[in-house]
């Protein structure tokens, strides 16, 4: 009898072992995405306090806002063939040091150029971070504990958005604006030492595959143009003309890619993977419902703090609920998905996740806080199950040698839906105000920005109803 619980004893803490070890990667790159996801919303909320210390107007601090997305829509594409070039492993934690070191920089920032350029390398950093970090993902993990890893990578992505105006709203009443930049070196440090440790040399595959130096010019020139028109678009700075060059260019230089990479042996962004349908639809439908990802706390903020008068901080405590939601997703998402399917789940899920984002319109200031919590708790899980089974299964169907082509196209596409998604949330709210005739932001123009993002994450169920009644079958079976 000691003996057989002797045994017992020993394969439980074997189990506990394995199952340690298999969800260290996932939190690894779970940190590393938490980081630039919360990076990128806590700035805005330090705007006006920065622009004292800088004695600028605030309206050109939002350059370092734009500055990140274009370095980062830039290099995202060449994520894959670096990790290729040098080895995965190697790229992530250089990524890491890269990213930290550069918010070290920008909280010693003595003017706004200094800001500006260390943003710039922060771009270039969390370009490389998060691709490749997901493509450490799926080379150390078994197909059938993808949706496991991914549903736990999944709540950062969600996190970030809504802690980072109460974190914002914190630090920068009772600190100071350097420390939303500051907080990034425990990160980071924790970041590069877990990868060092836990991270295995075996997801360092190399490939001598030559750089497609053509086609990252062509793609850089068409991701920054495109980012570049739909934040200008979100924030009106410029005419509609200059807005509609921008895209002009972006289109027009997609298209010579389009070009070029069907005359490429190696192209940098490789178009031949949207004939995979797993892959295809969750880069269609799944940026439709990315749209929230961005929109959402966008919105949200301007509701809460313009329309109902709320400090940034009580307005950030409301939002969090959201990411209360996410945490919830976790528990559940692989029994709905085995139970339901992948392709029966995203078609329902689309409308329900649209749904949600829709009542938020309904919202006043005499709403009570329990109720509006109690929407974004729903909302919150909703469009967290709606990532996890987009992004597991967007690499259902990837052959080994093709993960790191992906993981860029699909860090690349999520970059882009989520500019577009701030874009066409601030267009509707500007439609709104231009037909009241009013120059002034009201709360009514708030519904058009909540049922538009609404109505586009519903559509995304004609994408999902393309798939196969079997997709996504890969990842629940041991045998892959």
């Amino acid at each position: 009898m000691g003996q057989e619980r002797l045994n017992a004893f020993l394969l439980t803490k074997e189990r506990l072992h394995r199952r340690f070890k298999g969800l260290m990667v996932p939190f690894i790159v779970g940190c590393a995405l938490f980081m630039q996801m919360l990076d990128a919303t806590v700035l805005a909320i330090a705007l006006p306090a920065m622009a004292l210390s800088f004695d600028v107007p605030v309206v050109q601090l939002n350059l370092a806002i734009t500055a990140y997305l274009l370095a980062a829509a830039v290099f995202v594409p060449i994520s894959g063939w670096a990790a290729d070039r040098w080895g995965a492993r190697r790229v992530f934690v250089a990524a890491i040091v890269v990213f930290t070191t550069s918010s070290a920089g920008c909280a010693l920032a003595n003017s706004m150029t200094d800001l500006v350029a260390w943003r710039v390398m922060q771009g270039i950093g969390g370009a490389m971070m998060v691709p490749v970090g997901r493509l450490i993902l799926l080379r150390t993990t078994a197909k059938h504990e993808l949706l496991r890893a991914m549903a736990f990578l999944s709540m950062p992505a969600l996190l970030g958005p809504m802690l980072g105006p109460p974190v914002g709203g914190f630090l920068v009443t009772f600190a100071s604006w350097h420390w939303i930049f500051l907080m990034n070196l425990p990160i980071g440090l924790l970041g590069v030492y877990m990868t060092l440790r836990y991270v295995p040399l075996s997801s360092n595959q190399i490939s001598r595959r030559p750089l497609d130096a053509i086609g990252f010019f062509l793609s850089a020139i068409c991701l920054a143009t495109l980012v570049a028109a739909f934040e200008m678009l979100g924030q009106g700075r410029l005419g509609l003309h200059w807005v509609a060059g921008l895209l002009m260019i972006g289109l027009a230089s997609g298209w010579l890619y389009k070009w070029h990479s069907a005359r490429c042996a190696n192209p940098i962004i490789d178009l031949e993977l949207m004939r995979i349908s797993s892959f295809r639809e969750s880069v269609i439908g799944g940026n439709l419902c990315r749209f929230a990802i961005g929109a959402t706390p966008f919105l949200l903020a301007i509701l809460l703090q313009v329309g109902f008068g709320m400090t940034p901080l009580s307005a950030g405590l409301i939002t969090f609920a959201s990411a209360a939601g996410a945490l919830l997703m976790k528990f559940t998402a692989r029994p709905i998905l085995q139970r339901w399917g992948y392709r029966r789940v995203l078609m329902s899920n689309a409308v329900l996740t649209g749904a949600a984002l829709a009542v938020c319109a309904t919202f006043s200031a005499q709403t009570p806080v329990a109720i509006m919590i109690g929407v974004l708790l729903i909302g919150g899980f909703f469009r967290s199950l709606q990532f996890t089974a987009v992004n597991t299964l967007g690499f259902a169907d990837i052959p080994a040698d093709r993960m790191s082509s992906a993981s860029g196209f699909s860090a690349m596409a999520q970059q882009l839906s989520i500019s577009l998604g701030v874009g066409i949330a601030a267009s509707a709210i500007n439609v709104s105000m231009t037909v009241r005739g009013a120059a002034t932001l009201a709360s009514v123009d708030l519904i058009a920005g909540f049922v538009t993002i609404g109505l586009f994450c519903a559509l995304s169920v004609f994408s999902f109803r393309r798939l196969a009644p079997t997709a996504g079958e890969s990842l629940q079976s041991r045998t892959q």
